[in-house]
């Protein structure tokens, strides 16, 4: 994978960028603390698919303001999102406030933020239902009782899919993989 790096604002993020060039882009945005090549192997298999894929790194700091400029310096008009963990949360706002940006979206063990999580409590009440087909993978973290509520907002086809491990991305990366390219093919 080719690495570059962008500035968006003050800040500057290593984009890890692979495959062939394509209109159908993958956006993977790892868990905190995750290694760089934490979905080496998931893009890969992505990119066997013909997906271009795109990591950002590190995810620490990552926020809506700084997806949207990494994706409009990569000039990416749209793509498929796919988040682990605070990845995942990202993810969620992401797909909730970007409309028309992102095709699909695969989280893995975190729901939707206005939805409770396994420990009931709800992260954040107002973020808006997500508008886009959505994969959720149920884990360890977050448990398919849990998982289910997120269903509730998504308006568009929901799937949930459990996987019965704590980190997707390390233990689960050929489920991963393959979820990601369902939801990214119109067959």
């Amino acid at each position: 994978m080719e690495s570059r790096r962008i500035t968006v604002g003050d800040r500057v993020w290593a984009v890890r960028v692979g495959g062939s060039e394509s209109r159908h882009h993958v956006l993977l945005l790892p868990d905190a603390g995750d290694p760089a090549d934490v979905y080496d192997q998931v893009c890969e298999r992505l990119q066997t698919s013909d997906l271009r894929t795109i990591v950002i790194e590190p995810a620490d700091g990552l926020d809506n303001t700084a997806v949207f400029g990494i994706l409009d310096e990569l000039k990416v008009p749209w793509a498929n999102l796919v988040g682990a963990g605070t990845g995942a949360d990202l993810a969620w706002q992401l797909a909730a406030r970007g409309f028309g940006r992102f095709m699909s979206l695969i989280a893995a063990g975190s729901g939707h933020p206005a939805a409770p999580g396994a420990d009931g409590a709800i992260a954040d009440a107002t973020c808006p239902p997500v508008e886009i087909p959505t994969t959720l993978l149920a884990t360890k973290r977050l448990p398919r009782a849990a998982a289910e509520a997120s269903g509730r907002y998504v308006y568009g086809e929901f799937r949930l899919v459990p996987v019965d491990v704590a980190d997707v991305a390390t233990e689960a990366g050929h489920e991963l993989a393959t979820e990601i390219v369902l939801r990214t093919s119109f067959w």
